[in-house]
């Protein structure tokens, strides 16, 4: 039997895909970038606006959810647009090969405010191996009695990974908290002090 409209080869979708994200991007219509990547740590989703990284999620939170939050918060124009993240996937693959100790990639911290944002911002600077505590964290940023707001701050990090919180412990050495789970924090330390 012969088909009338026969399914198009998955290479045509693909292409297809593309030329919608490519021709949305241009047109100015394309706000929010996303796609997934595979990592050590499971499936991470990777969001970008016109202004850089804007979301790193970890499988466990839910990926749809996430999305629908940053439609929400942002912009409703989301689209499935993997090439225009393929240079936050090539970086995380490097970190996680462990031949790249900083990423060099333009950030959007859209998500946060106040002195959350000036948290995230000073762990922009705790270099590849090293750690700091809440406390040094707190004074760092000029706020040396706000340790429970630093650790609020590493608890809503949007760029987890990217703006490495997993990089902030407790005064006594031990881990804290962190949104991908304390095996992917101990992971993450681990690979840096393999390094």
């Amino acid at each position: 039997m012969t088909t009338l409209f026969p399914p198009e080869p998955t290479g045509s979708l693909d292409r297809l895909r593309t030329r919608l994200a490519d021709d949305a991007a241009r047109e100015g219509l394309l706000d929010i970038a996303y796609r997934h990547v595979d990592s050590p740590l499971g499936r991470l989703l990777l969001a970008g606006s016109p202004r850089g990284l804007v979301r790193v999620a970890f499988a466990d939170e839910d990926h749809d959810r996430v999305l629908a939050d940053l439609a929400a918060r942002l912009s409703p124009r989301v689209l499935h647009a993997p090439a225009h993240l393929d240079d936050a996937a090539h970086q995380l693959a490097e970190y996680f090969a462990g031949t790249r100790t900083r990423f060099e990639l333009a950030v959007d911290l859209t998500l946060t405010r106040g002195f959350r944002r000036t948290v995230l911002e000073h762990l922009r600077t705790i270099e590849y191996g090293h750690t700091e505590s809440y406390a040094q964290v707190a004074g760092h940023v000029g706020s040396p009695r706000a340790v429970r707001a630093v650790g609020s701050a590493c608890a809503t990090n949007p760029l987890p990974i990217v703006v490495p919180c997993h990089r902030v412990l407790r005064s006594d050495g031990s881990l804290g908290g962190y949104l991908g789970g304390l095996p992917a924090k101990e992971l993450l330390l681990d690979l840096e002090r393999a390094a």
